[in-house]
């Protein structure tokens, strides 16, 4: 068959559900192809939307995610959401036309050397030069994307290996020789790693994205019931422990709660899980958990020892390694480490100003509240990521979908369309600020077309809220460049008064939303938000709700950038 044919058939053979992106002439082939398909196609307004999608799509379901862009900007479009999923671990098949191969290196029409662009951002990526080497790549590209620690695969396909005959079939298995990742633990690092444990006397469990990619979290909640310790997640890990259990500390870190900080810096044993230390995770590395010996646990050999040192390292597939080491463990209780992170988590809880005006925690909870905590979340980056990761209160695995390792505004929104593609039976909400939405606001065109229920809540600070956290703390207020609502008209300091900015706000997002076919609402007092979130919710749908939020409203506690995680600016008294 041709190149074109295989490249579809292949996908059906890998059980693809979805497929997102984009058309153009170096792709002309495989989407004449598709029109025969059955695989449903998702036409994003913007490749970045498509590949973002595809993200979105893998983290809800756990299956590879899979986009399709044209060569030259198509290709190069794709790029930010590779490098989102390279850095959180996500599994993706990408693929991207190329100009033919006698025209590669001659500055063609729409050529760039995408591998050579993407090299250091994939997990691996292929350009297919051979006709009969197609049907091996795409396999090998799925095979790579899901195993050991996941991530995106690009494979590029010149325009004449799409017309080109294949004779070689594709293949039902593969295996290459020069990657093989472990999944089982080494029988004697489990043992030293249990003796470790029985010894500790205030263990914590920090639990990571790989927890989520491994479908480890009934295994982590055995651990923490087995051994009697509480239990602290990154910003990837969250849902994988109940946050209601007597035991949850939440999240770690810069933005983590005061209890999960001090819990970590008084610990004698930190059994990490499925976490790579990230400078957000960590603060200042020499001080981070200064009194506690640490198991870390990862498939990834390259992730342990990079950020701190171990005590005990464990490579291997986390639901593997724990399925091993949980039954070498003693039953045991910690009664008195136990009252000592339940005092830390009455005396310092998450909190925030009750001001009058709309607070921006005020509507996470309602959410929460609303959908009993059984909606996927998604979210933009800055503070509405940080508010949603303090306040939502996550019970299960896969429901919160978010940019951690690479930070990328315009994810959550082209993300929750491949969430909800995954699951469509599940509500589905992203939560964005005002900077953020606009970055991928074009997929409001793709939601609507192809109905996708999806509810939006767009936190409205008027401004980059994140930046201007960080100008108004550590800069003096010396603000720049960070108020959206900013016209020429306006004085020079006219940020540090916030009662004065003009009323009128552009986008008005309502107006914006109904324009594309979408519902619109608006919220700027508290007693409008039980009503409005309901109506909301039960319209059926993509609905794009507008919160206008207080720009001063920071996100704490915070850890000073440099300073280790105990010492946190709390914001209230």
């Amino acid at each position: 068959m041709k190149g074109a044919q295989l490249i579809i058939e292949a996908l059906k053979a890998e059980g693809v559900k979805a497929l997102f992106g984009y058309p153009g002439g170096t792709v002309i082939d495989i989407f004449d192809r598709l029109k025969e398909s059955d695989i449903p196609f998702y036409l994003t307004r913007h490749e970045q939307g498509a590949v973002h999608a595809a993200d979105g799509f893998a983290r809800a379901s756990g299956k590879v995610g899979v986009c399709l862009a044209t060569s030259g900007p198509g290709a190069t479009n794709v790029v930010t959401g590779i490098a989102t999923a390279h850095m959180d671990s996500i599994p993706l098949v990408v693929l991207t036309g190329q100009v033919a191969t006698h025209l590669i290196g001659n500055d063609a029409f729409q050529e760039v050397d995408i591998c050579g662009i993407t090299r250091s951002i994939t997990k691996h990526n292929f350009m297919v030069k051979d006709p009969e080497d197609l049907p091996r790549t795409l396999k090998a590209a799925f095979y790579i994307a899901r195993s050991g620690r996941p991530g995106p695969v690009l494979v590029d396909i010149p325009k004449d290996i799409q017309q080109a005959e294949v004779m070689a079939p594709y293949p039902e298995q593969i295996e290459l020789r020069s990657y093989r990742p472990t999944l089982k633990g080494n029988i004697q690092q489990l043992k030293k790693a249990a003796r470790l444990i029985e010894k500790s006397r205030k263990p914590v469990i920090f639990a990571g994205g790989g927890v989520v990619s491994s479908n480890a979290q009934e295994e982590i909640r055995q651990l923490s019931s087995i051994i009697d310790a509480p239990v602290t997640t990154s910003l990837m890990g969250l849902g994988v422990f109940p946050e209601q259990h007597s035991h949850a500390l939440k999240m770690l870190g810069m933005h983590g709660t005061e209890y999960a900080n001090y819990a970590v810096q008084e610990a004698d044993l930190l059994i990490a899980v499925g976490v790579r230390f990230d400078d957000r995770v960590t603060g200042k590395v020499d001080k981070f958990a200064p009194a506690a010996q640490i198991i870390h646990i990862d498939v990834d050999p390259t992730s342990i020892r990079k950020n701190v040192q171990v005590t005990i390292p464990v490579v291997g597939d986390i639901k593997t390694v724990l399925r091993d080491l949980n039954p070498l463990l003693k039953p045991r209780k910690n009664p008195e480490w136990l009252q000592q992170t339940q005092n830390w988590k009455q005396q310092h809880p998450l909190r925030y100003s009750q001001s009058g005006k709309v607070q921006p925690q005020y509507i996470i909870e309602r959410l929460a509240d609303l959908t009993r905590h059984d909606a996927i979340i998604c979210t933009e980056v800055g503070q509405n990521q940080m508010w949603t990761a303090q306040f939502f209160n996550f019970r299960h695995s896969r429901s919160f979908l978010t940019s951690g390792g690479l930070g990328t505004m315009g994810y959550g929104f082209p993300a929750a369309i491949g969430a909800q593609v995954a699951c469509p039976d599940k509500l589905v909400i992203d939560i964005a600020g005002d900077g953020s939405i606009q970055m991928n606001i074009q997929e409001l065109a793709t939601a609507v077309l192809h109905n996708l229920p999806i509810k939006v809540i767009i936190l409205n600070n008027h401004s980059l809220g994140m930046v201007r956290q960080w100008q108004s703390i550590f800069y003096d207020r010396r603000f720049s460049q960070i108020c959206l609502n900013r016209r020429t008209t306006c004085p020079p300091d006219c940020d540090q008064n916030p009662d004065h900015c003009p009323p009128a706000y552009v986008p008005n997002f309502v107006k914006l939303a109904e324009a594309y076919g979408a519902s619109g609402f608006f919220i700027d007092h508290n007693d409008q938000v039980n009503d409005v979130l309901e109506t909301a919710i039960a319209t059926p749908g993509p609905v794009l709700v507008e919160v206008a939020i207080d720009k001063e409203e920071n996100v704490y506690p915070m850890v000073p950038t440099g300073a280790p995680i105990h010492q946190m600016l709390r914001g209230m008294a």
